[in-house]
């Protein structure tokens, strides 16, 4: 499978993790749980991980050459870009796929920058992700309750031709509890309305079992992030209470990258069934 074609693995017959990456330590733990588990992954990269490292390209160059190095199939993704630049750069860097985030503006301008970045990507082969509904709790921009309307969705669709489609069907970005409340029901018209992928955000703060009940109502590419800085964060602090005299980053950092990865082969035999 070419390096980095989402659209070649969302659709298939098991739903697709996308992880988020902030560090080269997140991807080399998510391409290990790939390896171990032999399902396909998504690493990906936000807007904001970027603005941390102060430009896309050092960090995507490296989760570029972590998901080439590896025998499972990954797909390298630009998550909730906001700018046309940073799309660019991303499809100029090798980026596979792109989340164009509109979601902010007024309905028609969402749906005309949409359609223009949709178009250059697939010029350039690469795959788009966008989102209509509101997911809550995104930067105050998401209601909590947001929920997306099939109909509203299947025409977003139509009208931008976007590869997949994050929706709001009850789960909020950055949740440190799992008790996110979705709406499998929701999910189920969602999925027979809109004719491409659906994307579920928030991930971290849904349990396991709702996951998978996710999955089975419809949704294919489940992304997560906190829960995975959760325990990368619960392994260096361990890390260093262990021993007050540690200094070298390696086995701090180590320890979080060991977490990472044994929490996300975790989640994908969740997602697996």
């Amino acid at each position: 499978m070419p390096l980095g074609k989402l659209r070649e693995m969302v659709g298939g017959p098991a739903p697709v993790p996308a992880f988020n990456v902030i560090q080269v330590e997140h991807a080399e733990a998510i391409a290990a749980a790939a390896e171990e588990t032999g399902a396909p992954v998504v690493l990906q990269i936000s807007q904001n991980a970027v603005r941390y490292h102060g430009s896309l390209r050092p960090i995507g160059a490296a989760v570029l050459s972590v998901a080439a190095a590896a025998t499972t199939p990954i797909a390298v993704h630009l998550d909730h870009a906001t700018s046309e630049e940073l799309v660019r750069e991303a499809v100029e860097l090798g980026f596979g796929s792109v989340m164009f985030d509109a979601s902010a503006l007024p309905h028609d301008e969402n749906v005309a920058r949409t359609a223009e970045v949709v178009r250059w990507c697939h010029e350039a082969g690469v795959g788009v992700e966008a989102e209509l509904g509101e997911i809550g709790g995104k930067d105050g921009v998401h209601a909590p309750g947001a929920r997306t309307d099939p109909d509203d969705a299947a025409a977003y669709v139509e009208a931008t031709a976007v590869d997949f489609l994050a929706v709001a069907v009850g789960s909020s970005h950055a949740m440190l509890s799992r008790d996110a409340q979705l709406d499998f029901e929701l999910i189920a018209l969602l999925h027979k309305a809109v004719p491409v992928p659906l994307v579920l955000h928030g991930s971290s703060g849904v349990a396991d079992e709702n996951l998978a009940a996710a999955v089975r109502a419809g949704m294919w590419k489940i992304n997560i992030a906190t829960q995975l800085n959760k325990h990368f964060t619960a392994g260096v602090r361990t890390a260093l209470d262990d021993d007050p005299a540690l200094v070298d980053p390696r086995r701090y950092l180590g320890a979080g990258r060991e977490a990472v990865s044994a929490e996300a082969a975790r989640l994908i035999r969740v997602l697996k069934g």
